[in-house]
């Protein structure tokens, strides 16, 4: 059975559109949610979107039959990273000149080449509209309360966060220690 958890938020204007986050299992499909998007405001200029996919192997590791991943399992906490979403998107319009956003992220098994997540972020013109875009990514990575425990040939294990993650989020003036 497909769950999804949405979050709903007014935009700038006051009008409740597309939801600004939405946890799910099922798979999403860019082009519609991109012109979800699109279609709250048409004063947009530009749309930047970003897809993150399951590698078929660890750490990029290349022909190696003990890094390759079987699943990548995804768990979250709901209501709790529905709302820390909502904090980073909120931090996003509050740095950038950004019109809308959308967040979607899947949970529960997924195998190489499905997709995680979607970031997507319309503005007036491109500048800002990637910039947004690459700092929810940023964030997401270190500060949304995920967490992902990948399955190989040799058994299971949780990932921990990278320090790599988290000096991409110290770019934007945010500094977090999540890797050990």
């Amino acid at each position: 059975m497909a769950r999804r958890w949405l979050f709903f938020r007014r935009s700038r204007g006051g009008e409740v559109g597309v939801p600004r986050v939405s946890i799910q299992t099922e798979d999403f499909d860019l082009s519609r949610e991109v012109t979800a998007v699109r279609d709250q405001d048409l004063g947009v200029g530009a749309i930047t979107s970003f897809v993150g996919t399951v590698r078929d192997r660890m750490g990029g590791a290349v022909a190696d039959p003990a890094a390759a991943i079987r699943c990548l399992e995804l768990e979250h906490y709901p209501g709790m990273t529905e709302a820390a979403i909502e904090a980073m998107i909120d931090q996003a319009f509050a740095r950038f000149d950004i019109r809308a956003a959308r967040v979607v992220h899947r949970v529960g098994p997924l195998g190489p080449g499905e997709q995680i997540v979607l970031v997507v972020v319309a503005s007036a013109h491109r500048g800002e509209s990637f910039k947004a875009c690459e700092f929810l990514m940023d964030y997401l990575k270190t500060q949304a309360p995920f967490w992902k425990k990948e399955h190989t040939p040799q058994g299971a294990q949780w990932v921990d966060a990278r320090v790599s993650d988290d000096q991409a989020l110290a770019r934007w003036g945010i500094v977090a220690s999540n890797a050990g």
